[in-house]
Order: structure tokens, then C-alpha cells, then sequence
């Protein structure tokens, strides 16, 4: 890491503090002031001593912080990554006070502070961080601190690659060229190796030799090395080892959402579904009136897709075409603009209604889908669902779509939506199912926000 990225992450210890001190003042205020008229106060505790207490307190929070990965200085720092850090930090923290409160019953009877306190840090930390990721995007987007990288490989990842970082100085990184070739590599850059901080190894049909010649050139130059992974490499993060008569035996499972994983995630299913549909209902009212007014037919139309182990179940979404537009498809076929695989898109789609194009470039006509999440038919997060058609024209290693839920937004939505190729949908959908982790759920949730307010575009 250079020292610009040490610069940063280094304020971040002194920034944590400061905010989660200024959160413990505004509780306070909010409960011992602002609050103080509808809820009297029975126990009051003088704001130096509870000062002291936030101080003494929080420092013990900054070791929490670092055992969860906050001050983890191995890679570079994305928002989306930290937020369930500061969720879970900040959680075990007010755990901890809360067992102080139980065994020391004479310290503070405020539960509000407590639970109020839970949330400020969580925001004000938030903020803060959001503030550094800014602060460092600004700097990214003037060339300054850029990380200095070289990409290796022929083949289209190498390819994909290099078109991403170049034109994205905000990634942190600066792609100084693409190498195909280790001659070139040594003949072009090996003078020049002192330029270079990491190199990329983005071509997973590499052999073993050339993979080595590249690692040997890292460590002669002290260049940091980087790979992308194989289908192998994938598949190894789900290795278990059994026994059987005393033999081992090596397991390779489908899918790392398993066991207790599977039924976390199922909780978080049904309680975000439950509540969201209910701080939904208002809306939901409003764009029923809105569809009916707009055009003729229901408000919701119920689509057969296709979910885990090839069941089939109805999607419920906001109607957003015109009556029977599953009958007027065969018709639309011959205008297919995806040649690329299994699945149907239509630019100017003529069945789609004035007020459905605002729905879907808003997504909202997706919100019905949390009553398939609700009803266990769908996650929060998972594989596109596609339709009966498109799934029996799956390749072979399509299949692998099918192993858990799909879900109302995914890897593959937040990177590309509808402008990626059936191939890259598939690959980054089977990259989630097979590296699945709560972490990357509430990533790819986070990362949906921006991705729905820019309006990129639908499916």
C-alpha cells in the first residue's frame, strides 16, 4: 500500500473516535434535552461524568473496530465493504455495555441512550468514513495517489480488465498498459520496473510456467502480484473433507450459502420483506391509482419464472405493459436484440405503457417481488429469475444458476444491469452463488441504491 492510501487509512482511527464521541454527545443532548418534555427524566447522569465514561469507553471501541477488519490495511478501502463492519462494531460494542449495565446496575437506567446511542454511532461513524471515501475520491480524480499497475493476459477477462480500471480513476488505480506477451513484458517494463507497484495476472488459461516466470519477475522487482481467479480457484473456497471408512473424501459443493448461513439469510429475508411492505403501503397506493389511469388492465401481473432446482413460481411486479403483453411476444421475437443467449430485450419495446417506462427506469415495478421474498420464493439477493423459455435454452453450465433463490437485485444488476451479455450475467451470478457470504449480500444491496437513482438500464 503507498504511503498516500497509509495517509488515510491512518486518520481513520482519530476520525472513528471523534465521531463516535460526537454520536455519544448528541445522544445525550437528545435525550436529556430534546426529550426531556415528553419523556421526564428519572436518573440523570451529569454530562462530565458521562463525558469521561464516552471517552474511556470508546477507546475500548477502537480495538472492537479493529478486530473486525476496519483498520484492515490489506486492499483498498470501498465504502459498501466497511458499512456492515460498522454495523456489526458497533453492535457488539452496545452489547458489551449493555452486560456492564448488568452486572453494575447502579451506572445508568437510560435504555433510550443505549439504543439511541446504537444507531448515532453507527450514523455518525458512517458519515465520517463517507466523508474520508470522498475526500479520497477527489484526490483519485485528479491523479493524485493513484496505485500504478500493469495487467497482464490475452483473453477477454485481461481484456474487461483494462477497460474498467483505465477509465476509472476512482478505483484508486492507474493502468499503465496491458502485456500480453513475458518477453514484453521484460523487454518493455523491466527497466522501468520501478514504476510499477502491482501487477495483474488476468488471464486464467496461463500456464503454470508462465504464471511462475511472472511471479519471479514480481519478486526480483518487489512489484506486488495479483491474480484472478480460475474456475478451479472458485470452486475451492466451498472444499470441505469428509471421512468415510477412514478414507478422506473431498467435497466440492455448489454453493457456499449452506447451514447456518442459509437460515440467516432466510431471517433477513422475511423480516426486510415484512417491514418494507408495510412502509411501503402508501406507495404502493399511489402507483396502483397511477397504473389504472394510465392504461387499461390489472395493477400487478403475475410472471411464471423459473427458482431453485428448475420450480417454477408467479413473480409478482407492477404491470408495466400493456394488457396480454406475454401474447404479443412471439410476434416481438424476430426483433430480439440479444443474439447472446437464452433471454429476450427490446429497446423500444411497443407493449410497454407512458407510465411503465418511468417504472421501470425507477425499478419500482420491482417492488412487488418482496412479496415473493416474503413467501420464500425469492431472496433479497440472488440470480436473476428468468422464464421457463429462456432456462430450457441454458448451456450446461448454466444449470448452476438454479442452486439457490433468485433475487430481487444481484452481482449481476449492480454491475452492468441490462447492458451486460447474457455470458457476463451468468459468470457474475455463478461467481455470487459459489463465494456467497451476508458481507457481499449487504454489499450488493448497498450498491443497488446509486446503481436504481442514476436510472441505468433495465431489463
Amino acid at each position: 500500500m503507498k504511503k498516500f492510501d497509509l495517509i488515510f487509512s491512518a486518520l481513520l482511527i482519530p476520525l472513528d473516535y471523534l465521531m463516535l464521541v460526537l454520536a455519544g454527545i448528541f445522544t445525550y443532548y437528545l435525550r436529556f434535552s430534546a426529550l426531556d418534555e415528553l419523556r421526564p427524566v428519572i436518573y440523570e447522569i451529569p454530562f462530565g461524568q458521562y463525558f469521561v465514561y464516552l471517552l474511556l469507553i470508546f477507546l475500548l471501541w477502537l480495538i472492537v473496530f479493529a478486530l473486525t477488519g476496519l483498520y484492515w490495511l490489506g486492499q483498498k478501502r470501498h465504502f459498501s465493504n466497511e458499512i456492515s463492519k460498522i454495523f456489526l462494531a458497533c453492535t457488539v460494542g452496545t452489547m458489551l455495555i449493555v452486560l456492564f449495565i448488568f452486572f453494575k446496575r447502579e451506572f445508568f437506567s437510560s435504555r433510550f441512550i443505549i439504543l439511541a446511542g446504537w444507531l448515532m454511532t453507527i450514523i455518525f461513524v458512517s458519515a465520517g468514513r463517507i466523508f474520508i471515501h470522498y475526500l479520497q475520491l477527489i484526490f483519485y480524480r485528479r491523479g493524485k495517489g493513484l496505485e500504478p499497475i500493469l495487467i497482464f493476459g490475452r483473453g477477454e477477462t485481461a481484456f474487461n480488465l483494462y477497460s474498467f480500471l483505465k477509465d476509472k480513476p476512482e478505483s484508486g488505480y492507474q493502468v499503465l498498459d496491458q502485456v500480453k506477451e513475458f518477453d514484453q513484458l521484460k523487454e518493455k517494463w523491466g527497466p522501468r520496473a520501478k514504476e510499477i507497484s502491482e501487477l495483474f495476472q488476468a488471464d486464467p488459461s496461463l500456464s503454470r510456467e508462465e504464471s511462475l516466470n511472472l511471479v519471479d519477475f514480481c519478486n526480483e522487482h518487489q512489484i506486488v502480484f495479483k491474480y484472478t481467479a480460475d474456475i478451479f480457484n472458485s470452486l475451492s473456497s466451498n472444499v470441505q473433507v469428509e471421512t468415510l471408512a477412514g478414507i478422506p473424501v473431498v467435497v466440492i459443493q455448489k454453493t457456499a450459502l449452506d447451514g447456518w448461513g442459509r437460515i440467516l439469510k432466510r431471517i433477513i429475508d422475511v423480516v426486510v420483506s415484512f417491514l418494507a411492505l408495510i412502509v411501503l403501503t402508501p406507495l404502493f397506493l399511489i402507483l396502483a391509482g397511477l397504473i389504472k389511469i394510465d392504461s387499461k388492465g390489472p395493477v400487478f401481473v403475475k410472471l411464471t419464472r423459473v427458482g431453485t432446482r428448475k420450480k417454477t413460481f408467479l413473480l409478482y411486479k407492477f404491470r408495466s405493459m400493456v394488457k396480454d403483453a406475454e401474447k404479443m411476444k412471439k410476434d416481438l421475437l424476430i426483433n430480439n436484440e440479444r443474439s447472446d443467449g437464452p433471454l429476450f430485450k427490446m429497446k423500444n419495446d411497443p407493449r410497454i405503457t407512458c407510465f411503465g417506462h418511468f417504472l421501470r427506469k425507477t425499478s419500482l415495478d420491482e417492488l412487488p417481488q418482496l412479496i415473493n421474498v416474503l413467501k420464500g420464493e425469492m431472496s433479497l439477493v440472488g440470480p436473476r429469475p428468468h422464464e421457463p423459455g429462456e432456462v430450457l435454452n441454458y448451456q450446461k453450465h448454466h444449470q448452476q444458476l438454479l442452486t439457490i433463490k433468485p433475487g430481487i437485485t444481484g452481482l449481476a444488476q449492480i454491475s452492468g444491469r441490462s447492458e451486460l451479455s447474457f455470458a457476463e450475467e451468468a459468470r457474475l451470478d455463478i461467481y455470487y452463488i459459489e463465494n456467497w457470504s451476508l458481507g457481499l449480500d449487504f454489499k450488493i444491496i448497498i450498491k443497488t441504491i446509486p446503481v436504481v437513482l442514476k436510472g441505468k438500464t433495465a431489463a
